[in-house]
């Protein structure tokens, strides 16, 4: 069954004792069919750290994040906040994600009171519409496997993928752009912050799938180990994370065992939610 009990149980922050920092808590790393935590949950759950230490009457706005260490999905992660600054119109926080004592995780993260100004973004590009578009249970229908049944139902969010998803076999042209259409499974509470944390943990799963299209690289590839390095993300407009929002991705740049994913989430009608920029390390396991 698909539902989005992953991203709820990621986000159930516990308050602890802080030794280092103003603050700090802990939180659990989801299972996922693989040594190491999905890298959303780390990004996701340091900014709900910070938002627990900033007045309601601001929200995010940036979060610039660099993983250092895979983590224990079987362990939780210690957050220290770091109280930078609380301005009239922005406060700043340091979380810093540790794990068996050691630093695993580093996020500077941004937050402004909301002001009436004009929009200014790019186009939303041509897409098909979610409804006409194969689910990621749909395509793997009739395959077996942890990560099947991961892709499948476990990662709280309905993924459509344009022009088709790299999880077996790159589906399409070998292009550097692709677009997702991502929805939560279940519907959220009505708070603007649940939906920024919703939109945040989902933005890791498919940011790096231009470069292995590119690549010519389904996730399924014999001995291919990927990891996230270093990733930003800007928030520009609200939205809710479970109306369908279009995730347009292109692979801007592949080098040295690394490849650079840009990303923005567009609302349905248009407008721009939030730019991502991430890069990760790709080993393909056989040469290329």
């Amino acid at each position: 069954m698909s539902t989005s009990a992953a991203f709820h149980r990621a986000m159930s922050l516990v308050e602890v004792e802080s030794a280092h920092a103003e603050r700090a808590f802990e939180a659990q790393p989801q299972p996922v069919p693989w040594p190491k935590a999905y890298g959303g949950d780390l990004v996701a759950q340091s900014v709900a750290a910070a938002l627990r230490t900033v007045d309601g009457d601001r929200t995010l706005h940036s979060v610039h994040s660099s993983f250092l260490r895979g983590v224990d999905t079987a362990e939780p992660v210690h957050y220290e906040v770091e109280i930078i600054r609380d301005g009239r119109g922005f406060s700043t926080r340091h979380v810093r994600g540790h794990q068996h004592g050691r630093l695993a995780f580093m996020a500077t993260t941004s937050f402004h009171v909301p002001e009436s100004f004009p929009e200014h973004g790019p186009l939303m590009p041509d897409a098909p519409m979610p409804e006409l578009l194969r689910s990621s249970a749909e395509v793997l229908s009739g395959l077996s496997g942890d990560d099947i049944e991961y892709w499948s139902h476990g990662r709280s969010f309905d993924m459509r993928h344009v022009p088709g998803p790299v999880y077996v076999e790159v589906e399409g042209e070998r292009t550097a752009h692709q677009a997702v259409w991502v929805r939560a499974f279940d519907r959220l509470d009505e708070d603007p912050r649940t939906h920024q944390l919703a939109i945040a943990y989902v933005c890791d799963y498919t940011i790096l799938e231009p470069v292995l299209r590119v690549l010519g690289l389904p996730w399924r590839s014999e001995g291919l180990a990927t990891a996230s390095l270093d990733h930003a993300m800007w928030f520009h407009t609200p939205a809710r994370a479970d109306d369908w929002l279009l995730y347009a991705q292109e692979s801007a740049a592949i080098s040295d065992g690394r490849g650079l994913g840009l990303g923005r989430f567009f609302t349905r009608d248009g407008r721009l939610v939030a730019t991502v920029a991430q890069e990760g390390m790709i080993r393909p396991g056989r040469p290329l």
